[in-house]
């Protein structure tokens, strides 16, 4: 199913030619990904392991959810910002000026200005994409919020436990379902690098192979709870974002080649 080979720090580690990542193609032809691949002449394929289904209003008002009584949001996904102003779209809801934004990592908050006036909103976001760096952050913010914890069915119990802990308000409106891909042909391709972005992705992989062996793949892993969920699964990580030489995955893929280049 994948090469077999062995640990990044023995030199016998086959040189990385082909890399999966475990998304959709970037529109468009400009892209780092694209660029990277130049580079270091890699293929690279787009494939994405999760299909996001969103709920539609009828069903999310059986949460009985007042958005507009809430004055955070707390967001750990792309997904749960096109999702949460989907919805408020869809229920004709409009979101106060006031709400404050609390974002897993920069780049989840950065992608808030597909629908928000980004430079004149209170957005935060954690300083290493863990969910302690975002505890710190809500608990500078927290007095007197009520929070908003967009999510899917399978939302992060950490989050929500620490929001209790702390005796904050809060509500976990699911807004969509995560539902895996069949994967199975793309990863028998035999790539030498598959990152993930998603627990919902690391889910997929081992739904497709519940035997998975590892045998020399190296994997990269973007966020801490993707990071979480790959260890959980006994992956072997390689390639870790964000960090502070890397704070995406094509930063921290361009990290890892250019080290395992000068060995």
């Amino acid at each position: 199913m994948v090469k077999n080979g062995s640990t990044k720090a023995d030199t016998s580690v086959p040189k990385v030619k082909k890399i999966l990542i475990t998304q959709p193609k970037p529109e468009g032809e400009k892209s780092p990904y694209f660029d990277l691949a130049k580079k270091h002449s890699l293929t690279l394929d787009f494939h994405p392991f999760i299909v996001v289904d969103g709920i539609v209003a009828k069903e999310f008002r059986k949460q009985k959810i007042d958005i507009v009584n809430y004055s955070a949001v707390i967001f750990t996904s792309r997904h749960a910002i096109d999702h949460f102003f989907r919805i408020c779209s869809e229920m004709k809801v409009s979101i106060s000026q006031d709400t404050k934004y609390f974002c897993i990592t920069e780049a989840v908050a950065l992608y808030l200005q597909k629908f928000i006036l980004y430079r004149k909103r209170k957005v935060f976001y954690g300083a290493d994409g863990s969910n302690k760096s975002l505890f710190d952050v809500i608990n500078k913010h927290k007095d007197n919020e009520k929070f908003l914890y967009p999510c899917s069915e399978s939302f992060d119990s950490e989050i929500t436990n620490w929001l209790k802990g702390n005796n904050c308000e809060y509500a976990t409106p699911v807004l969509y379902r995560i539902v895996s891909n069949d994967v199975r042909e793309v990863v028998e391709r035999n790539y030498d690098v598959i990152c993930f972005f998603t627990p919902g992705g690391v889910k997929s992989l081992l739904e497709n192979f519940p035997k998975f062996k590892q045998n020399g793949t190296r994997i990269g892993a973007f966020g801490a709870n993707t990071l979480k969920a790959a260890e959980e699964a006994g992956l072997t990580l390689d390639i870790k974002a964000p960090q502070p030489k890397a704070p995406s995955m094509v930063s921290a893929l361009e990290l890892y080649l250019s080290t395992y280049k000068k060995k």
